[in-house]
């Protein structure tokens, strides 16, 4: 059953209205802050208690050593993983002689909320000391969307009955003690004292910086800090660092209605090329640049930065107060990993948690970057900037494995590939056609040609030379490409794999467009006339297996011939089956981890027909066993589209409430940043029918009994447009932009300056039932 443990439901704020220390790692990552270039984890102002302290930023890393019992030829020799940098939270405080711990004492009263408007994440509280003393404290917490490298924090406390002395130490503090390593693949290594302290000093005015290098992959951060303090007469303060630690003290005696505020400025800056002066230097820039906007003025850049958004982005759900909240929540926190990116990678965690060492994977190309397209473009093309950046360590990549052409890393966070388990690092090569289809989306969707030739051009033309390298033309003129991994784990070194094969086909082609639509930029990247028929060719003779005997599409060559695996023999404490049964076994079974062919027929479409469809949905949901937050959204976009709307609506329940009710008990390392943006993926492209390409954008809305309107925004090609659904009607109006011919239902019409509504047809019932393996079905909602 899911429920919602912690937090109220309410449509754009996350309010916890008790403090729980059972999950409180869970709520770190749920209330981290972000801008995509700055993560600060949730953690209590004060440092401890903690789930996990972390403070990130975007690309930095340390290189560790990958051991393995027997190595091999291609194998990475180091991996990366994030480093906790220093901590620019920390607000100490003394009441008395007693800390501000909320383990002790009596907690009267504690709540956090993340004002999803406002940017902010704010905190009150009422404590009394084991003395006796009573104290209001409350915070407010923002990292700037307006200016990349700055936090603030404005901490206030307040006596309540009697005067008392207070003492306030803000500090920046290095190497923080992390949680030892867990047994779990998807947990991040644990670094120890991973900074080395190059410079740490204060001067008269109260600025601190430190300066901290790391130990192997030679980048250097710096850190620094500045406090305006308002406080009684007499208050005290005092600034001092040295090492791994820079504290700023304020001491007063506090009486009722007369409180301490502080304001707190910190920012961060980090190279692999830039002098340690330097750094120094770019910190305490950014900081007088913040203290010249003030904290009133950091709070209302963010709150209009956050209006222009929801503006072109705003998800409104009637008759589910639940997914409400979640795909607001989602969306606010797919715009804090991207929102200033700057040619930096989205890590599948984004920056709220260590989890996966602060990887990249493909699930930003085809789950995060799809619903950024249409809400936020300007971060895509940051992200896919980064991945042209990265073009010179995939061609080595691939001419180390004997291929032309670039093959990108399956997990990274600098560009080279991190994964020692080798069916993943060296054969899911679709994450080529993965990051094409990303390129190609974008492209369509806002016409930015500067990008198609500069980036998109690029990337597609590497992209498709590794597929020509990678298959061959068997003695029937079929292109095959064999023994690769696709998007099902549970099913490695397979041969024509439908998802690599489709999606690797649709890269061939839109590398032989990009070609003709550039061929002066074409020509320097030795792109011949020969080289774009052979792209051609290639696509038109894809192999795309199908198995006539069952009617389905078998998800790589002689899938559908494997034994099923005895999921009735399979309790659920053996979920997930990766920590508990050899890949060996899941293997050569028909087992599926997370939707493959499935996610082929959502990304793919015009490849199959209805039916085709209808039958391969039902044969593959009794063999999917979601071990992975990448099949829920995809598992209820397919079944809308087959009619299976109430399944839809339950697997849209998951994907969206994977982090806010911990689903899969690790939201501890980090949210879900691929199940965030499944839970709008499930509600436009499933319950609205959305599809885009070719300059076309289409819809088929279909709403489930749970919801009784869905609307949304979206851009395209200029314009933003209003889609409003009932399950009798919809709505679509153009708010901005030049007039956009769409598609309802299979119906073509212009839209401009009037809103132009359209009847839904009724969705025809389906003419196969499918079942999940035993208890393995969506989890169903309290009162739901």
């Amino acid at each position: 059953m899911i429920r919602h443990p912690a937090f109220e439901v309410e449509p754009w704020a996350l309010r916890e209205n008790r403090l729980d220390l059972d999950v409180l790692a869970q709520t770190e990552s749920v209330f981290a802050l972000s801008n995509g270039h700055i993560g600060l984890r949730g953690n209590l102002d004060e440092g401890e208690p903690h789930g996990e302290p972390g403070t990130y930023l975007n690309g930095f890393y340390e290189l560790r050593p990958l051991p393995y019992a027997e190595g091999g030829y291609g194998y990475p020799e180091s991996g990366q993983t994030v480093v906790n940098v220093t901590n620019g939270k920390l607000i100490r405080l003394m009441v008395g002689d007693e800390p501000f711990d909320l383990r002790y004492g009596t907690l009267h009263q504690h709540e956090r909320v993340l004002d999803l408007r406002a940017g902010t994440l704010t905190r009150t509280a009422h404590w009394s000391s084991p003395t006796g003393t009573s104290v209001r404290v409350r915070s407010t917490r923002l990292v700037s969307f307006t200016h990349r490298a700055i936090a603030a924090i404005r901490y206030e406390v307040e006596a309540v009955d009697r005067p008392t002395h207070l003492v306030v130490q803000s500090e920046l503090v290095a190497n923080e003690t992390q949680t030892p390593a867990s047994d779990d693949p998807r947990a991040a290594a644990v670094l120890r004292s991973p900074l080395v302290p190059e410079e740490s000093v204060v001067d008269r005015d109260g600025l601190a910086i430190m300066v901290h290098r790391t130990r192997a992959s030679g980048l250097r951060v710096a850190t620094g800090m500045w406090h305006e303090i308002d406080g009684p007469d007499g208050t005290l303060t005092e600034a001092q660092g040295s090492g791994d630690v820079s504290r700023v003290t304020v001491a007063t005696r506090l009486s009722p209605g007369r409180p301490l505020r502080l304001v707190k400025f910190f920012s961060y800056g980090w190279s692999r090329r830039r002098s340690r002066p330097a750094l120094h230097d770019q910190v305490a820039a950014a900081l007088a640049a913040a203290r010249l906007v003030g904290w009133d003025g950091l709070r209302a850049d963010q709150r209009r930065f956050l209006d222009d958004f929801w503006d072109g982005a705003d998800v409104e759900v009637e008759g589910d107060a639940e997914v409400q909240q979640a795909v607001r929540f989602g969306l606010f926190h797919l715009l804090q990993s991207a929102a200033r990116l700057e040619e930096r990678a989205i890590p599948a965690k984004g920056l709220t948690g260590s989890g996966y060492d602060g990887h990249a994977f493909w699930d930003t190309e085809i789950f995060v970057l799809p619903v950024l397209t249409y809400t936020y473009p300007r971060a895509v093309a940051d992200a896919l900037s980064w991945r042209r950046s990265t073009l010179p360590l995939a061609r080595a990549r691939a001419g180390q494995l004997g291929l032309r052409g670039a093959a990108f890393p399956w997990r990274t966070i600098h560009g080279e590939e991190c994964s020692g388990y080798w069916p993943a690092g060296t054969a899911a090569f679709h994450v080529n056609a993965d990051i094409a289809h990303a390129v190609a989306q974008y492209v369509d969707a806002t016409q930015d040609e500067t990008f198609d030739g500069r980036t998109g051009l690029h990337v597609l033309v590497e992209t498709a030379r590794l597929w020509r390298a990678l298959g061959h033309h068997d003695a029937a003129g079929r292109f095959r490409i064999d023994g690769v991994t696709g998007p099902d784990e549970y099913t490695a070194l397979a041969d024509n794999n439908v998802y690599t094969n489709l999606m690797a086909q649709r890269n061939l082609r839109e590398a032989a467009e990009a070609a003709a639509r550039h061929p002066a930029l074409a020509a320097p990247l030795d792109v011949t006339a020969e080289e774009i028929r052979g792209w051609r060719e290639a696509a038109e003779a894809m192999t795309v297996c199908y198995d006539e005997r069952l009617g389905v599409h078998p998800e790589s060559e002689g899938f559908t011939q494997h034994a099923l695996w005895n999921f009735a023999a399979t309790g659920p404490d053996r979920y997930p089956l990766l920590l508990h049964f050899p890949y060996f076994d899941l293997y050569r079974r028909q087992v599926v981890k997370q939707a493959d062919v499935v996610l082929a027929m959502h990304l793919r479409g015009d490849a199959f027909t209805p039916a085709q469809k209808a039958r391969n949905f039902a044969y593959y949901e009794p063999l999917t066993v979601r071990d992975s937050s990448l099949s829920a959204c995809t598992q209820a976009v397919m079944a809308a589209e087959v009619g299976h709307l109430e399944l839809a609506y339950r697997y849209l329940g998951e994907a969206a409430l994977m982090d806010l009710a911990d689903l899969e008990k690790n939201t501890v390392d980090g949210v879900h940043m691929a199940s965030l943006a499944g839970a709008w993926i499930a509600l436009v492209a499933g319950f609205g029918g959305m599809r885009a390409g070719g300059g076309r954008m289409c819809f088929a809305p279909a709403l489930p009994s749970g919801i009784t309107r869905l609307a949304f925004r979206l851009r395209y090609r200029g314009s933003l447009l209003s889609v409003s659904a009932t399950r009798e009607a919809t709505a679509y109006r153009l708010l901005q932009g030049p007039p956009i011919t769409l598609i309802h239902h299979g119906e073509q019409f212009d839209l401009g300056g009037e809103e132009v509504t359209r009847p839904n047809p009724p969705r025809p019932a389906p003419q196969e039932q499918v079942h999940q393996p035993p208890g393995r079905e969506p989890r169903p909602r309290a009162g739901g």
